[in-house]
């Protein structure tokens, strides 16, 4: 009888004042059993100082079930973002963020988050992210920080941050996606009725749109689903501005408008993402995953594949491959 793999073992980092929406993402995500669906066992725990109730907004309170000296346990530590961003996190969590860094262990905080790595000192000369309003106000206090200006998650050196909100479900289910592959991450967001990814940006939150922009992102939310059910033809930015009846160039500024991203771009990710599934879930030949998922040739896709993911399709399947699709587990 095959034994059952470890769970991975993942840190909620707790301590008075962080957020209790990020607390719950970050709990419905990795805490929730799945196994049942083929996604992989997490163990979740809750790590704070001591092991009194952790106080957050609203009258709520969390209790944690580990202390500080479970932490070089974890393969992931998570950092919720904060109400108050004036409020310095205690410094034995800061110091245990610390080790955790030299030890190499993977570390992401959610939108304000980041003022918690910031304080530690772990963002000094990198790049960093946390919600658009409060990116002047991270910059002002940490100007060693290289604040990125509107990313919905970044990555340097093992420290991972997002931007606000509701970002941070998108670079919860990225990491699903990078440790356990893009089924998981997928069967996650199926339960949370959520999209598996976003492209884009925060940019596109930034400003309130128009009346027109809401008419135009109409518009192209219907040229979108056409997008999605023919990635497998050549589809070009012009052929689907004709669909709308805009110019190339018009097509793709009410696009980045809506989307926060190129067309072609949008593309690319979409594609793959569909790739991702195929190496996933068949055992298609390399040049039939390049067709069905629209990159046209096995080249193209694995130029796609190390750009984007950084490893190769055949890498991916070596990784990822071998289990059934969710409906048949």
């Amino acid at each position: 009888m095959t034994r059952p793999a470890p769970a991975h073992r993942i840190a909620l980092l707790a301590f008075p004042g962080i957020r209790a929406f990020d607390v719950s993402v970050i709990t419905e995500v990795w805490g929730a059993d799945r196994t049942d669906r083929g996604v992989p066992a997490f163990e979740l725990r809750r790590v704070a100082v001591g092991p009194e109730p952790v106080p957050m907004r609203g009258g709520l309170a969390l209790a944690p079930d580990r202390t500080l000296a479970w932490l070089p346990r974890a393969e992931l530590i998570l950092v919720p973002g904060l109400d108050d961003h004036d409020t310095p996190a205690p410094e034995p969590v800061l110091a245990a963020l610390r080790r955790a860094h030299v030890r190499g262990t993977t570390i992401a905080a959610l939108c304000g988050g980041a003022f918690t790595l910031a304080q530690a000192g772990l963002l000094d000369g990198r790049r960093a992210l946390t919600h658009w309003a409060l990116a002047d106000q991270l910059r002002a206090r940490h100007p060693r920080v290289r604040v990125e200006p509107d990313a919905l998650f970044v990555e340097d050196g093992n420290l991972w941050t997002s931007a606000g909100t509701a970002a941070g479900i998108d670079l919860c289910l990225h990491l699903v996606r990078a440790m356990h592959g893009a089924e998981a991450a997928a069967t996650v967001a199926r339960s949370m009725v959520t999209a598996p990814f976003r492209t884009g940006t925060q940019a596109q939150f930034i400003e309130h749109p128009t009346r027109h922009a809401d008419r135009d992102a109409d518009t192209l939310a219907d040229v979108r689903a056409f997008a999605l059910a023919h990635l497998d033809e050549p589809l070009t930015v012009s052929a689907l501005a004709a669909r709308v009846g805009m110019s190339p160039r018009s097509f793709a500024r009410h696009f980045a408008a809506a989307t926060g991203t190129t067309p072609l771009r949008w593309l690319v990710d979409h594609r793959i993402a569909a790739a991702q599934k195929l190496l996933e879930r068949t055992d298609l030949t390399m040049p039939e995953v390049a067709r069905r998922s629209g990159f046209g040739s096995e080249v193209t896709m694995r130029q796609h594949f190390a750009s984007r993911l950084a490893t190769s399709p055949r890498a991916y399947r070596t990784s990822f491959a071998g289990q059934p699709p969710s409906g048949q587990r």
